[in-house]
């Protein structure tokens, strides 16, 4: 195996157009924790390999290696959970029942909050949509939502009455028009995210739950992007009903969780029919249970909902001033680097997302504040977001997001209807990635494209690619095939 060489970070100091770095960045030159799969190798198509820069964590983190090493050790007692007599199911069920525990104490939540372990946000999501209140027959309230929503915290509310804000430009406003909204009655739950998953900018969410419960409302946060970047305190923030990922969180195995207030809950209509959700079934009738096995049917993710668990523990444990300054060095030094690079513009929501004014008595028991985490949301005039995608991974090896984020209603207001480009970060980062990047799009914009792309099963590709991959790799990655919503 041949590895490319890089310059040394005084040459990449040098490159025109380079955001030089200084000491505020000292702090993210080497990653703030371990994950798996720090150092593989990336195959480029001009020949040899490179340490693969993942700036995608915002899609799916990589697993913390404290994380790789616990599912290691509870790996050979994995068992089915609950009414096993076996030593193996006894020791699995305490794991999984614990995990909910762990997670309940990680979001600061209330003594008699449920704890629902999910498939994902997206999972999460649907399960309280089934669980709206329900007065003779009909939903008791309207949900309302913004227009800047991933399609997770979008797509189950269709289906329920509902109404829509388009945000203002800036979050005081928009925090006004869902006052208006709200001031009109009728609704029973706001359903905001915690940070865009499209440009990393955080809501006040303690703000907005006040804000909720001023109009008999009660909140939901998508806390899919939030929850990997900043402390939470559900409590503190009264917040009613919140949702994140392990996948996200630096856990492997794909877990969600739903975590909140009981009531709604233990009255909605059971997530997923079938065993373990039931106090008594006859041949035509049924008698649900209550508590999280009501909406958790079936064997659940033992293991994903463990190593969720344990992440959060890793995280919980970060000293806050340098998990934040770590990411925030990334961050600026990106931000600062794409400001000199002609035809590059980096896209927000907010003018006043950095400098939002938080409400007297409405500070954030969470310390989040407003602002934004490690994403930055971008695109690169004259090129289409995918083929940049494709260039940087195919000659750089480096892996960032393109496309329209699962949430098109925001990309299309922000003018970008076919799609941008999003770099994201985390404890795994280090300086070095955000420099690689900068690098290959200078590039770019210096030299154009070092090899042929075309449009496969619609992906942008290098044509006439030849790399060799895993043995176990079922198709060449880059012509696996796309998701529809990036088609046509």
């Amino acid at each position: 195996m041949t590895t490319a060489t890089f310059p040394a970070t005084s040459e990449l100091q040098a490159g025109a157009g380079q955001a030089r770095p200084d000491a505020r960045f000292a702090l993210a030159r080497r990653p703030l924790a371990a994950v798996t799969g720090a150092e593989i190798q990336a195959p480029l198509i001009q020949g040899g390999h490179v340490r693969y820069a993942n700036l995608d964590y915002g899609a799916s983190a990589p697993a913390l290696s404290v994380v790789s090493a616990y599912l290691n050790e509870i790996l050979p007692f994995y068992a089915s959970v609950h009414r096993g007599a076996g030593y193996a199911s006894q020791i699995s069920t305490s794991v999984y029942e614990n995990a909910r525990t762990i997670v309940r104490e990680f979001v600061g939540g209330r003594p008699d909050d449920a704890v629902i372990f999910t498939r994902n946000t997206t999972d999460s999501l649907n399960l309280l949509a089934g669980c709206l209140p329900v007065v003779d027959g009909a939903h008791a309230g309207e949900v309302l939502y913004l227009d800047i929503e991933h399609h997770a915290n979008l797509l189950p509310w269709q289906r329920v009455p509902h109404r829509s804000v388009v945000a203002a430009p800036t979050l005081a406003a928009t925090l006004e028009l869902l006052r208006g909204e709200l001031a009109h009655g009728g609704v029973s739950l706001l359903a905001v995210t915690g940070a865009s998953n499209v440009t990393g900018e955080i809501l006040p969410i303690r703000a907005l739950a006040a804000l909720a419960h001023e109009y008999g409302a009660r909140i939901v946060v998508d806390a899919a992007q939030l929850a990997p970047h900043r402390r939470i305190d559900i409590a503190a923030d009264d917040v009613d009903y919140l949702a994140f990922s392990g996948h996200k969180l630096y856990a492997p195995f794909g877990a969600g969780v739903l975590v909140g207030r009981p009531d709604w809950l233990d009255a909605g209509t059971p997530h997923l029919a079938g065993g373990g959700a039931v106090q008594d079934a006859r041949i035509d009738t049924v008698s649900w249970t209550t508590g999280p096995a009501r909406h958790e049917g079936g064997s659940p993710n033992v293991l994903g909902a463990a190593t969720l668990a344990r992440a959060t523990q890793v995280i919980a444990d970060l000293d806050v001033e340098q998990w934040h300054a770590h990411e925030n060095a990334i961050r600026s030094f990106l931000v600062e680097g794409l400001a000199r690079i002609d035809g590059v513009t980096v896209h927000q929501i907010f003018s006043d997302s950095a400098s939002f004014d938080v409400p007297a008595g409405n500070e954030p028991g969470n310390g989040a504040g407003t602002g934004t985490i490690g994403v930055v949301n971008f695109s690169l005039a004259g090129y289409d977001a995918g083929l940049v995608a494709a260039y940087l991974s195919a000659e750089h090896g480096i892996g960032l997001r393109d496309g329209r984020f699962c949430a098109h209603p925001l990309l299309r207001r922000l003018g970008l209807p076919s799609g941008s480009l999003r770099a994201s970060f985390g404890v795994g980062s280090r300086l070095e990635d955000a420099q690689r990047l900068l690098a290959g799009i200078q590039e770019l914009r210096r030299t154009g494209l070092g090899w042929d792309y075309v449009v496969d099963a619609g992906r942008w590709v290098p044509s006439n690619d030849t790399r060799s991959y895993p043995h176990w790799a079922p198709n060449t990655p880059g012509t696996a095939g796309a998701a529809p919503c990036t088609l046509g």
